[in-house]
Protein backbone atom coordinates (compact mmCIF):
# COMPACT_ATOMS: atom_id res chain seq x y z
CA UNK A 1 0.00 0.00 0.00
CA UNK A 2 1.48 2.94 -0.90
CA UNK A 3 -1.05 6.18 -0.76
CA UNK A 4 -4.28 6.80 -0.16
CA UNK A 5 -7.05 7.97 2.87
CA UNK A 6 -7.78 4.64 4.48
CA UNK A 7 -9.72 2.66 5.96
CA UNK A 8 -9.43 -0.47 8.33
CA UNK A 9 -8.00 -3.86 7.46
CA UNK A 10 -8.00 -7.22 9.56
CA UNK A 11 -8.04 -11.12 10.59
CA UNK A 12 -5.22 -11.38 8.32
CA UNK A 13 -1.74 -13.60 8.25
CA UNK A 14 1.00 -13.49 6.40
CA UNK A 15 3.78 -15.73 6.06
CA UNK A 16 7.38 -15.51 5.07
CA UNK A 17 9.13 -12.65 2.70
CA UNK A 18 10.78 -10.07 2.72
CA UNK A 19 8.12 -7.72 4.64
CA UNK A 20 4.89 -8.79 5.51
CA UNK A 21 3.17 -6.05 5.03
CA UNK A 22 4.87 -2.25 2.93
CA UNK A 23 2.44 0.50 4.11
CA UNK A 24 2.07 3.93 3.47
CA UNK A 25 -1.23 6.19 3.84
CA UNK A 26 -2.90 8.89 5.57
CA UNK A 27 -4.42 7.28 8.26
CA UNK A 28 -5.34 3.46 9.30
CA UNK A 29 -6.46 1.18 11.34
CA UNK A 30 -5.51 -2.48 11.47
CA UNK A 31 -6.57 -5.11 14.05
CA UNK A 32 -5.84 -8.92 14.47
CA UNK A 33 -2.87 -9.52 12.48
CA UNK A 34 -0.30 -12.09 12.43
CA UNK A 35 3.05 -12.02 10.66
CA UNK A 36 5.31 -15.27 10.33
CA UNK A 37 9.12 -16.02 9.57
CA UNK A 38 9.51 -12.40 7.72
CA UNK A 39 12.76 -10.19 7.41
CA UNK A 40 10.88 -7.23 8.24
CA UNK A 41 7.12 -8.52 9.70
CA UNK A 42 5.47 -4.46 8.82
CA UNK A 43 7.35 -1.54 6.84
CA UNK A 44 5.64 1.66 7.34
CA UNK A 45 7.09 4.26 4.52
CA UNK A 46 4.64 7.32 5.74
CA UNK A 47 1.41 7.96 7.18
CA UNK A 48 -0.23 10.92 9.53
CA UNK A 49 -1.60 8.50 11.62
CA UNK A 50 -1.51 4.78 12.07
CA UNK A 51 -3.34 2.40 14.71
CA UNK A 52 -2.61 -1.31 15.02
CA UNK A 53 -4.31 -3.59 17.69
CA UNK A 54 -4.18 -6.91 18.69
CA UNK A 55 -0.41 -7.55 16.20
CA UNK A 56 1.18 -10.80 16.85
CA UNK A 57 4.96 -11.52 15.08
CA UNK A 58 6.60 -14.14 15.16
CA UNK A 59 10.34 -15.19 14.59
CA UNK A 60 11.14 -12.43 11.98
CA UNK A 61 14.00 -10.04 11.65
CA UNK A 62 12.57 -6.85 12.51
CA UNK A 63 8.64 -6.24 13.56
CA UNK A 64 8.08 -2.36 12.85
CA UNK A 65 10.42 -0.73 10.54
CA UNK A 66 9.28 2.74 10.84
CA UNK A 67 10.94 5.65 8.05
CA UNK A 68 11.30 8.48 10.49
CA UNK A 69 12.26 11.77 10.64
CA UNK A 70 10.99 13.66 7.71
CA UNK A 71 9.46 17.15 9.32
CA UNK A 72 7.71 18.57 6.30
CA UNK A 73 4.97 17.96 3.41
CA UNK A 74 7.28 17.35 1.22
CA UNK A 75 9.43 14.69 3.25
CA UNK A 76 6.69 13.20 4.51
CA UNK A 77 7.29 9.79 6.36
CA UNK A 78 6.02 8.06 9.20
CA UNK A 79 3.78 10.92 11.56
CA UNK A 80 2.09 9.21 14.19
CA UNK A 81 2.15 4.96 15.01
CA UNK A 82 0.37 3.75 17.70
CA UNK A 83 0.56 -0.23 18.61
CA UNK A 84 -1.42 -1.40 21.20
CA UNK A 85 -2.12 -5.25 22.37
CA UNK A 86 1.11 -6.45 20.46
CA UNK A 87 2.75 -10.39 21.14
CA UNK A 88 6.20 -10.76 19.90
CA UNK A 89 8.57 -13.43 20.20
CA UNK A 90 11.75 -14.22 18.86
CA UNK A 91 12.09 -11.33 16.94
CA UNK A 92 15.77 -9.93 18.02
CA UNK A 93 13.99 -5.71 17.41
CA UNK A 94 10.52 -4.45 18.13
CA UNK A 95 10.29 -1.62 16.26
CA UNK A 96 13.46 0.18 14.74
CA UNK A 97 13.27 3.84 13.31
CA UNK A 98 15.25 4.79 10.62
CA UNK A 99 16.54 8.11 11.95
CA UNK A 100 16.98 8.83 15.55
CA UNK A 101 14.73 11.87 17.21
CA UNK A 102 17.84 13.61 18.39
CA UNK A 103 15.24 14.57 21.76
CA UNK A 104 12.42 16.79 19.86
CA UNK A 105 9.43 15.59 17.67
CA UNK A 106 10.11 13.51 14.53
CA UNK A 107 7.92 10.66 14.20
CA UNK A 108 5.57 9.65 17.52
CA UNK A 109 5.39 6.55 18.86
CA UNK A 110 2.92 4.83 21.00
CA UNK A 111 3.26 1.74 22.75
CA UNK A 112 0.69 0.16 25.31
CA UNK A 113 0.29 -3.52 26.47
CA UNK A 114 3.53 -5.12 24.12
CA UNK A 115 4.37 -8.89 25.65
CA UNK A 116 7.99 -9.34 24.28
CA UNK A 117 9.82 -12.84 24.02
CA UNK A 118 13.43 -13.28 23.74
CA UNK A 119 13.29 -9.65 21.54
CA UNK A 120 16.71 -7.87 22.98
CA UNK A 121 15.65 -4.84 21.36
CA UNK A 122 12.49 -2.67 22.03
CA UNK A 123 13.21 0.37 20.08
CA UNK A 124 16.00 1.14 18.05
CA UNK A 125 17.39 2.95 15.14
CA UNK A 126 18.83 1.86 12.00
CA UNK A 127 22.68 1.34 12.43
CA UNK A 128 21.95 -0.25 15.60
CA UNK A 129 21.71 2.36 18.34
CA UNK A 130 19.15 1.00 21.35
CA UNK A 131 16.18 3.49 22.29
CA UNK A 132 14.66 1.20 25.00
CA UNK A 133 15.85 -2.68 25.37
CA UNK A 134 14.19 -5.70 25.15
CA UNK A 135 14.21 -9.03 26.27
CA UNK A 136 11.17 -11.14 27.40
CA UNK A 137 8.87 -8.41 29.17
CA UNK A 138 5.79 -6.10 28.67
CA UNK A 139 6.16 -2.49 27.80
CA UNK A 140 2.78 -1.35 29.61
CA UNK A 141 2.55 2.10 27.92
CA UNK A 142 5.95 3.69 26.39
CA UNK A 143 5.73 7.26 23.64
CA UNK A 144 8.41 8.99 21.99
CA UNK A 145 7.20 12.55 21.05
CA UNK A 146 4.88 15.64 22.69
CA UNK A 147 3.05 14.67 25.62
CA UNK A 148 0.73 16.98 27.44
CA UNK A 149 -1.46 17.54 30.27
CA UNK A 150 -4.73 18.81 31.27
CA UNK A 151 -4.42 22.61 30.85
CA UNK A 152 -0.66 22.91 30.62
CA UNK A 153 -0.33 24.77 27.45
CA UNK A 154 3.80 23.19 27.13
CA UNK A 155 4.70 20.24 25.31
CA UNK A 156 7.24 17.73 26.80
CA UNK A 157 9.29 15.64 24.99
CA UNK A 158 9.18 12.28 26.10
CA UNK A 159 11.13 9.41 24.80
CA UNK A 160 9.93 6.60 27.87
CA UNK A 161 7.49 5.55 29.66
CA UNK A 162 3.89 7.79 29.55
CA UNK A 163 0.90 7.37 31.68
CA UNK A 164 -1.48 4.30 30.66
CA UNK A 165 -5.02 4.76 30.13
CA UNK A 166 -7.86 3.18 33.29
CA UNK A 167 -9.54 0.18 30.94
CA UNK A 168 -12.56 -0.55 32.00
CA UNK A 169 -13.09 -4.46 32.03
CA UNK A 170 -16.17 -4.07 29.79
CA UNK A 171 -13.71 -3.68 27.37
CA UNK A 172 -11.40 -6.17 27.17
CA UNK A 173 -11.01 -9.85 26.51
CA UNK A 174 -10.28 -12.39 28.72
CA UNK A 175 -6.38 -12.00 27.99
CA UNK A 176 -6.92 -8.30 28.80
CA UNK A 177 -6.38 -6.80 25.47
CA UNK A 178 -8.93 -4.38 24.28
CA UNK A 179 -11.89 -6.72 22.95
CA UNK A 180 -12.19 -7.28 18.60
CA UNK A 181 -14.61 -9.46 16.97
CA UNK A 182 -13.89 -10.62 13.75
CA UNK A 183 -16.14 -10.04 10.76
CA UNK A 184 -19.03 -12.70 10.72
CA UNK A 185 -18.92 -14.71 7.90
CA UNK A 186 -21.54 -17.78 8.74
CA UNK A 187 -19.44 -20.42 6.70
CA UNK A 188 -20.72 -22.92 8.46
CA UNK A 189 -24.40 -22.32 8.36
CA UNK A 190 -26.06 -24.81 5.82
CA UNK A 191 -27.42 -22.58 2.66
CA UNK A 192 -31.83 -23.34 3.72
CA UNK A 193 -30.21 -21.31 6.83
CA UNK A 194 -30.59 -17.83 4.75
CA UNK A 195 -33.10 -16.31 3.27
CA UNK A 196 -33.19 -13.36 0.87
CA UNK A 197 -35.08 -10.62 0.82
CA UNK A 198 -35.80 -10.22 -2.43
CA UNK A 199 -37.88 -13.54 -2.81
CA UNK A 200 -39.70 -12.41 -0.35
CA UNK A 201 -41.20 -9.92 -1.98
CA UNK A 202 -38.53 -6.69 -1.70
CA UNK A 203 -37.31 -4.93 -4.60
CA UNK A 204 -34.40 -3.32 -4.16
CA UNK A 205 -34.80 -1.35 -7.06
CA UNK A 206 -34.30 2.21 -5.66
CA UNK A 207 -37.63 3.35 -6.44
CA UNK A 208 -40.13 0.58 -5.49
CA UNK A 209 -40.94 1.58 -1.09
CA UNK A 210 -39.93 -2.00 0.15
CA UNK A 211 -40.90 -0.78 3.90
CA UNK A 212 -43.72 -3.22 4.01
CA UNK A 213 -41.83 -6.14 2.41
CA UNK A 214 -38.95 -5.83 4.44
CA UNK A 215 -40.88 -5.41 7.78
CA UNK A 216 -42.44 -8.50 6.78
CA UNK A 217 -39.60 -10.31 6.56
CA UNK A 218 -38.32 -8.92 9.93
CA UNK A 219 -41.24 -9.97 11.33
CA UNK A 220 -41.18 -13.73 9.98
CA UNK A 221 -37.75 -14.63 9.81
CA UNK A 222 -35.35 -12.40 12.74
CA UNK A 223 -33.72 -14.26 15.24
CA UNK A 224 -34.40 -17.86 12.59
CA UNK A 225 -32.84 -17.59 9.59
CA UNK A 226 -29.86 -15.18 8.38
CA UNK A 227 -31.32 -12.57 6.35
CA UNK A 228 -29.62 -11.90 3.01
CA UNK A 229 -29.84 -8.36 1.40
CA UNK A 230 -29.17 -8.97 -2.14
CA UNK A 231 -27.56 -6.38 -4.17
CA UNK A 232 -29.65 -2.85 -4.74
CA UNK A 233 -31.47 -0.05 -3.16
CA UNK A 234 -34.11 -0.51 -0.85
CA UNK A 235 -36.36 2.28 -0.23
CA UNK A 236 -38.48 2.78 2.88
CA UNK A 237 -40.82 5.13 3.49
CA UNK A 238 -41.29 5.48 7.37
CA UNK A 239 -39.01 3.60 10.15
CA UNK A 240 -37.62 0.71 9.71
CA UNK A 241 -37.18 -1.26 12.79
CA UNK A 242 -34.46 -4.10 12.91
CA UNK A 243 -35.40 -6.78 16.11
CA UNK A 244 -32.87 -8.07 18.30
CA UNK A 245 -31.87 -11.33 17.68
CA UNK A 246 -31.15 -10.41 14.38
CA UNK A 247 -28.45 -11.31 11.18
CA UNK A 248 -28.18 -9.52 8.28
CA UNK A 249 -25.40 -9.86 5.70
CA UNK A 250 -25.18 -7.75 2.78
CA UNK A 251 -24.12 -8.74 -1.38
CA UNK A 252 -21.69 -5.96 -2.15
CA UNK A 253 -22.93 -2.82 -0.04
CA UNK A 254 -26.47 -3.28 -0.30
CA UNK A 255 -28.05 0.33 0.55
CA UNK A 256 -31.09 0.53 2.63
CA UNK A 257 -32.02 4.41 2.12
CA UNK A 258 -34.52 6.74 3.46
CA UNK A 259 -36.89 9.00 1.31
CA UNK A 260 -39.81 10.89 1.91
CA UNK A 261 -42.10 13.65 3.46
CA UNK A 262 -41.79 11.73 7.03
CA UNK A 263 -38.05 12.59 6.73
CA UNK A 264 -38.60 16.53 5.79
CA UNK A 265 -39.21 18.02 8.93
CA UNK A 266 -36.00 19.20 10.44
CA UNK A 267 -38.06 20.52 13.78
CA UNK A 268 -39.33 16.62 14.01
CA UNK A 269 -36.68 14.09 13.23
CA UNK A 270 -37.67 10.72 12.58
CA UNK A 271 -35.30 7.45 12.64
CA UNK A 272 -34.63 6.02 9.36
CA UNK A 273 -33.26 2.51 10.56
CA UNK A 274 -33.83 1.63 13.67
CA UNK A 275 -31.48 -1.23 15.60
CA UNK A 276 -33.57 -2.61 18.40
CA UNK A 277 -36.87 -1.26 20.16
CA UNK A 278 -36.07 0.83 23.37
CA UNK A 279 -34.26 -0.98 25.67
CA UNK A 280 -33.94 -4.13 23.62
CA UNK A 281 -31.34 -6.78 24.43
CA UNK A 282 -30.26 -9.97 22.20
CA UNK A 283 -28.21 -10.29 19.39
CA UNK A 284 -27.97 -7.82 16.31
CA UNK A 285 -25.01 -8.51 13.63
CA UNK A 286 -25.15 -6.12 10.61
CA UNK A 287 -22.63 -6.79 7.81
CA UNK A 288 -21.80 -5.13 4.10
CA UNK A 289 -24.69 -2.70 4.15
CA UNK A 290 -24.69 0.95 3.14
CA UNK A 291 -27.57 3.29 5.00
CA UNK A 292 -28.55 5.88 3.05
CA UNK A 293 -30.97 8.34 2.23
CA UNK A 294 -32.49 10.09 -1.24
CA UNK A 295 -32.59 13.72 -0.78
CA UNK A 296 -33.63 16.01 0.30
CA UNK A 297 -33.75 14.83 4.27
CA UNK A 298 -32.98 17.51 6.74
CA UNK A 299 -35.04 15.36 9.27
CA UNK A 300 -33.67 12.07 8.97
CA UNK A 301 -31.74 10.51 11.89
CA UNK A 302 -30.19 7.70 9.51
CA UNK A 303 -29.43 4.93 12.05
CA UNK A 304 -30.63 4.68 15.59
CA UNK A 305 -28.81 2.10 17.86
CA UNK A 306 -30.39 0.84 20.70
CA UNK A 307 -29.57 -2.97 21.14
CA UNK A 308 -27.80 -4.04 23.62
CA UNK A 309 -25.34 -7.17 23.73
CA UNK A 310 -26.73 -10.05 25.48
CA UNK A 311 -25.04 -10.45 28.87
CA UNK A 312 -21.82 -12.89 28.65
CA UNK A 313 -21.72 -11.88 24.90
CA UNK A 314 -19.23 -9.04 24.09
CA UNK A 315 -19.59 -7.39 20.79
CA UNK A 316 -23.06 -9.13 20.44
CA UNK A 317 -24.25 -6.25 18.76
CA UNK A 318 -22.50 -4.92 16.40
CA UNK A 319 -21.88 -3.87 12.55
CA UNK A 320 -18.92 -4.77 10.60
CA UNK A 321 -18.12 -3.07 6.73
CA UNK A 322 -21.47 -1.38 7.43
CA UNK A 323 -21.44 1.95 6.33
CA UNK A 324 -23.43 5.26 6.28
CA UNK A 325 -23.36 7.28 3.26
CA UNK A 326 -25.04 10.15 3.23
CA UNK A 327 -25.25 11.49 -0.60
CA UNK A 328 -22.88 11.74 -3.96
CA UNK A 329 -24.21 9.16 -5.34
CA UNK A 330 -26.86 8.18 -8.30
CA UNK A 331 -30.23 8.10 -7.10
CA UNK A 332 -29.84 10.20 -3.81
CA UNK A 333 -30.63 13.36 -5.98
CA UNK A 334 -27.52 14.52 -3.55
CA UNK A 335 -25.21 14.29 -5.91
CA UNK A 336 -24.85 16.81 -9.48
CA UNK A 337 -27.50 19.07 -8.49
CA UNK A 338 -25.81 20.24 -5.39
CA UNK A 339 -22.44 21.87 -6.64
CA UNK A 340 -19.92 23.54 -4.39
CA UNK A 341 -20.67 26.86 -6.03
CA UNK A 342 -24.16 26.41 -4.03
CA UNK A 343 -26.05 26.63 -6.76
CA UNK A 344 -27.99 23.77 -5.86
CA UNK A 345 -29.96 25.47 -2.81
CA UNK A 346 -29.93 24.35 0.72
CA UNK A 347 -33.34 23.47 1.21
CA UNK A 348 -32.84 20.67 -1.93
CA UNK A 349 -29.42 19.60 -0.45
CA UNK A 350 -30.18 18.20 3.35
CA UNK A 351 -28.95 14.40 3.44
CA UNK A 352 -29.33 14.12 7.44
CA UNK A 353 -30.62 15.21 10.57
CA UNK A 354 -28.28 12.80 12.36
CA UNK A 355 -26.29 9.86 10.76
CA UNK A 356 -25.91 7.80 14.13
CA UNK A 357 -27.25 7.64 17.01
CA UNK A 358 -26.39 5.47 20.01
CA UNK A 359 -28.87 5.39 22.66
CA UNK A 360 -28.15 5.43 26.76
CA UNK A 361 -28.49 1.50 27.48
CA UNK A 362 -27.29 0.15 24.16
CA UNK A 363 -23.82 -1.38 23.83
CA UNK A 364 -22.16 -1.43 20.35
CA UNK A 365 -19.06 -2.99 17.95
CA UNK A 366 -18.31 -1.33 15.24
CA UNK A 367 -15.94 -2.31 13.26
CA UNK A 368 -14.90 -0.33 10.09
CA UNK A 369 -17.78 2.01 9.73
CA UNK A 370 -17.78 5.01 7.49
CA UNK A 371 -20.54 7.80 8.37
CA UNK A 372 -19.66 9.65 5.35
CA UNK A 373 -21.19 12.89 4.29
CA UNK A 374 -19.99 13.30 0.44
CA UNK A 375 -17.88 15.83 -0.15
CA UNK A 376 -17.89 14.47 -4.21
CA UNK A 377 -19.90 12.87 -6.68
CA UNK A 378 -18.83 9.36 -6.84
CA UNK A 379 -19.64 8.86 -9.95
CA UNK A 380 -18.22 11.97 -11.49
CA UNK A 381 -15.28 13.55 -9.08
CA UNK A 382 -16.45 17.07 -8.49
CA UNK A 383 -17.13 18.89 -5.67
CA UNK A 384 -21.03 19.37 -4.14
CA UNK A 385 -21.75 21.03 -0.47
CA UNK A 386 -24.52 19.01 0.78
CA UNK A 387 -25.87 19.00 4.66
CA UNK A 388 -26.25 17.11 7.77
CA UNK A 389 -26.75 18.21 10.69
CA UNK A 390 -24.77 15.77 12.67
CA UNK A 391 -21.95 13.01 12.63
CA UNK A 392 -22.26 10.35 15.56
CA UNK A 393 -23.68 11.17 18.85
CA UNK A 394 -23.28 8.29 21.65
CA UNK A 395 -24.98 8.64 24.84
CA UNK A 396 -24.11 5.11 25.70
CA UNK A 397 -22.67 3.75 29.16
CA UNK A 398 -20.97 1.19 27.12
CA UNK A 399 -19.10 -0.89 26.23
CA UNK A 400 -18.94 1.03 22.78
CA UNK A 401 -15.61 0.03 20.77
CA UNK A 402 -15.89 2.61 17.47
CA UNK A 403 -13.44 1.35 14.82
CA UNK A 404 -14.23 3.64 11.90
CA UNK A 405 -14.85 7.56 10.57
CA UNK A 406 -17.04 10.32 10.44
CA UNK A 407 -16.82 13.17 7.89
CA UNK A 408 -18.54 16.62 6.63
CA UNK A 409 -21.36 16.89 9.09
CA UNK A 410 -21.87 20.36 10.34
CA UNK A 411 -21.89 20.65 13.95
CA UNK A 412 -19.88 17.73 14.77
CA UNK A 413 -18.73 14.35 13.46
CA UNK A 414 -18.44 12.62 17.11
CA UNK A 415 -20.13 13.87 20.19
CA UNK A 416 -20.34 11.93 23.68
CA UNK A 417 -22.65 12.88 25.82
CA UNK A 418 -22.95 11.39 29.41
CA UNK A 419 -20.83 8.72 27.87
CA UNK A 420 -18.64 5.58 29.07
CA UNK A 421 -16.67 2.92 28.36
CA UNK A 422 -15.86 4.12 25.28
CA UNK A 423 -12.55 2.64 22.85
CA UNK A 424 -11.82 4.90 19.65
CA UNK A 425 -9.35 4.05 17.13
CA UNK A 426 -8.36 5.21 14.77
CA UNK A 427 -11.09 8.07 14.63
CA UNK A 428 -10.53 10.06 10.85
CA UNK A 429 -12.55 13.10 10.73
CA UNK A 430 -12.72 16.05 8.24
CA UNK A 431 -15.09 19.45 8.61
CA UNK A 432 -17.04 20.41 5.82
CA UNK A 433 -15.49 22.17 3.03
CA UNK A 434 -17.84 24.60 2.58
CA UNK A 435 -17.46 26.24 6.29
CA UNK A 436 -17.77 29.09 7.27
CA UNK A 437 -19.82 29.62 4.47
CA UNK A 438 -22.30 29.05 5.98
CA UNK A 439 -20.77 29.09 9.42
CA UNK A 440 -21.68 26.68 12.02
CA UNK A 441 -24.42 25.78 12.98
CA UNK A 442 -25.76 27.10 9.52
CA UNK A 443 -27.87 25.68 7.75
CA UNK A 444 -28.72 24.17 10.84
CA UNK A 445 -29.81 25.19 14.86
CA UNK A 446 -28.53 24.29 18.04
CA UNK A 447 -30.29 21.44 19.79
CA UNK A 448 -30.34 21.60 23.35
CA UNK A 449 -33.04 18.47 23.10
CA UNK A 450 -30.52 17.22 20.96
CA UNK A 451 -27.31 17.79 23.06
CA UNK A 452 -25.61 20.06 20.60
CA UNK A 453 -22.44 21.24 21.50
CA UNK A 454 -21.36 24.84 21.95
CA UNK A 455 -19.09 26.79 19.90
CA UNK A 456 -16.52 29.41 21.29
CA UNK A 457 -15.89 32.51 19.91
CA UNK A 458 -14.06 32.03 16.57
CA UNK A 459 -15.29 28.89 15.50
CA UNK A 460 -16.85 28.60 12.50
CA UNK A 461 -16.52 25.14 11.67
CA UNK A 462 -17.35 21.51 13.04
CA UNK A 463 -15.97 19.86 15.88
CA UNK A 464 -14.32 17.01 14.87
CA UNK A 465 -15.09 15.04 18.33
CA UNK A 466 -16.19 17.09 21.17
CA UNK A 467 -16.91 15.08 25.12
CA UNK A 468 -19.12 16.22 27.32
CA UNK A 469 -19.61 14.71 31.02
CA UNK A 470 -18.41 11.57 30.02
CA UNK A 471 -16.07 8.50 31.97
CA UNK A 472 -13.06 6.41 30.68
CA UNK A 473 -13.58 7.15 27.32
CA UNK A 474 -9.96 5.88 25.34
CA UNK A 475 -9.29 7.41 22.22
CA UNK A 476 -6.64 5.37 20.60
CA UNK A 477 -5.73 7.24 17.79
CA UNK A 478 -7.36 9.79 15.75
CA UNK A 479 -7.22 12.14 13.19
CA UNK A 480 -9.06 15.51 12.55
CA UNK A 481 -8.51 17.18 9.96
CA UNK A 482 -9.27 21.24 8.44
CA UNK A 483 -8.46 21.03 4.94
CA UNK A 484 -10.84 23.91 3.13
CA UNK A 485 -12.11 27.30 4.25
CA UNK A 486 -14.81 27.81 1.74
CA UNK A 487 -13.58 25.83 -0.67
CA UNK A 488 -9.91 27.96 -0.53
CA UNK A 489 -6.74 26.07 0.83
CA UNK A 490 -4.39 29.06 1.57
CA UNK A 491 -5.18 28.38 5.15
CA UNK A 492 -3.11 25.01 4.83
CA UNK A 493 -0.35 27.37 4.61
CA UNK A 494 -0.97 28.86 7.42
CA UNK A 495 -2.45 26.07 9.44
CA UNK A 496 -5.41 28.06 11.08
CA UNK A 497 -8.31 26.50 8.31
CA UNK A 498 -10.49 26.61 11.73
CA UNK A 499 -9.34 27.72 15.45
CA UNK A 500 -10.19 24.02 17.61
CA UNK A 501 -11.08 21.23 16.88
CA UNK A 502 -11.20 18.92 19.81
CA UNK A 503 -13.09 19.58 23.15
CA UNK A 504 -13.63 18.00 26.33
CA UNK A 505 -15.38 19.44 29.05
CA UNK A 506 -14.39 20.37 32.85
CA UNK A 507 -15.52 17.10 34.38
CA UNK A 508 -14.95 14.21 31.60
CA UNK A 509 -11.96 11.28 32.03
CA UNK A 510 -10.53 11.35 28.52
CA UNK A 511 -7.38 9.47 27.38
CA UNK A 512 -5.91 10.97 24.08
CA UNK A 513 -3.23 8.94 22.51
CA UNK A 514 -1.11 9.72 18.98
CA UNK A 515 -3.87 12.58 17.86
CA UNK A 516 -2.94 14.12 14.38
CA UNK A 517 -4.33 17.68 13.14
CA UNK A 518 -4.45 19.75 10.07
CA UNK A 519 -4.94 23.31 9.80
CA UNK A 520 -6.62 23.88 13.36
CA UNK A 521 -4.90 26.13 15.89
CA UNK A 522 -5.85 24.61 18.76
CA UNK A 523 -5.46 20.62 18.78
CA UNK A 524 -6.92 20.24 22.36
CA UNK A 525 -9.33 22.56 24.03
CA UNK A 526 -10.96 22.45 26.98
CA UNK A 527 -14.16 23.45 27.84
CA UNK A 528 -14.07 25.98 25.23
CA UNK A 529 -10.72 27.26 25.64
CA UNK A 530 -7.94 26.13 23.44
CA UNK A 531 -4.80 24.72 25.23
CA UNK A 532 -2.52 22.25 23.13
CA UNK A 533 -1.32 24.98 20.13
CA UNK A 534 -0.51 22.73 16.88
CA UNK A 535 2.75 25.24 16.70
CA UNK A 536 3.91 23.52 19.56
CA UNK A 537 3.87 19.83 17.48
CA UNK A 538 4.56 20.23 14.07
CA UNK A 539 5.17 17.01 12.65
CA UNK A 540 5.44 16.96 8.80
CA UNK A 541 2.00 17.88 7.07
CA UNK A 542 0.10 17.18 10.23
CA UNK A 543 0.84 17.84 13.72
CA UNK A 544 1.02 15.31 16.28
CA UNK A 545 0.22 15.19 20.45
CA UNK A 546 1.55 11.71 21.24
CA UNK A 547 -0.41 11.41 24.06
CA UNK A 548 -2.79 14.23 26.46
CA UNK A 549 -4.70 13.27 29.87
CA UNK A 550 -6.40 15.18 32.03
CA UNK A 551 -3.55 15.05 34.85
Amino acid sequence: MENGSGGYMGDMVFNGGKFGLWVGNQQFTVRNITVNNAQTAIFSHWNWGWTFQGVNINNCQVGFDLATGGLTESAQTVGAQAIIDAVVTNTPIFIRNSNPSNNKLAGSLVINNAKLTNVPTAVGVVGGAVVLAGGTTTIASWGQGNVHKGTNATATFTKGNIFSPNKPSVLLDSAGKIFGKTHPQYEAYAVSQFVSVRDNGAKGDGRTDDTAALKAVFDKFAGCKIIFFDAGTYIVTSTLTIPAGTQIVGEAWSVIAGSGNAFKDVNNPQVVVRAGEANSQGILEISDIIFATVGSTPGAIVLEWNVKQPNGVQGGAGTWDTHIRLGGAAGTNLDKGCPKSGAGGIPNCYAAFLALHIKPTATAYLEGLWAWLADHDLDGDSQISIYSGRGILSESAGPVWMIGTAEHHVLYQYNLVGAKNHFMGLIQTESPYYQPAPAVPGPFSISAQWKDPSFPSGLSSSWGLNVATSTDIIVFGAGLYSFFSNYNQDCLKTFNCQSHILNVDATSSVSIFSLSTVATTFQVSVSGQGIVNQSLNRNGFASTVTSWSRT
